[in-house]
């Protein structure tokens, strides 16, 4: 029998519901379930949505809050990224409610068709159009050779 994953993996393709609830895939609950709450902290990235478990989150905004306070740019990502962040809590359904500026922020709104990817210490909420526009463009990168010697590098 193969030992439970506490990582976020695989890609799984959902529509909302008609008050743009988002269903957290049930291999993606099993990893929540490890921690004490069943929630994720959603925040902004690359035109799509990040969430982190509860305690990966605690120690991102320790790493951020590490970082200078002098520079203009890192204290944007803060105010943005941090900031903007939202505890969203499963329902007993699976599903999570993302507050409305950040649904927008991704281009999710009610009964729209999103993919949810895993990345390890945490998950993607993505436009399902966003995300296969963005697959298209990593393909052509593949595809060009740009990061073959990195992919070496990481001996695949």
């Amino acid at each position: 029998m193969a030992a439970k994953s506490k990582n976020f993996r695989g890609t799984s393709y959902h529509s909302t519901d008609e008050k743009a609830r988002i269903t957290v895939p049930a291999r993606f609950r099993e990893v929540l379930k490890d921690g004490e709450v069943d929630g994720v902290m959603v925040s902004r990235m690359d035109g799509a949505l990040v969430a982190y478990p509860f305690d990966e989150w605690q120690v991102i905004e320790n790493r951020i809050m590490t970082k200078s306070k002098r520079n203009a740019k890192l204290r944007q990502f803060r105010r943005f990224f941090v900031g903007g962040a939202q505890e969203c809590m499963c329902d007993k359904q699976g599903r999570i409610l993302v507050p409305k500026d950040l649904r927008d922020y991704a281009g999710i709104g009610a009964k729209e068709e999103i993919a949810l990817v895993g990345a390890v210490s945490h998950f993607e909420i993505w436009d399902k159009k966003k995300y296969d526009a963005a697959y298209e463009d990593f393909e052509e990168v593949l595809n060009s050779g740009e990061l073959d010697d990195e992919i070496e590098d990481m001996g695949l």
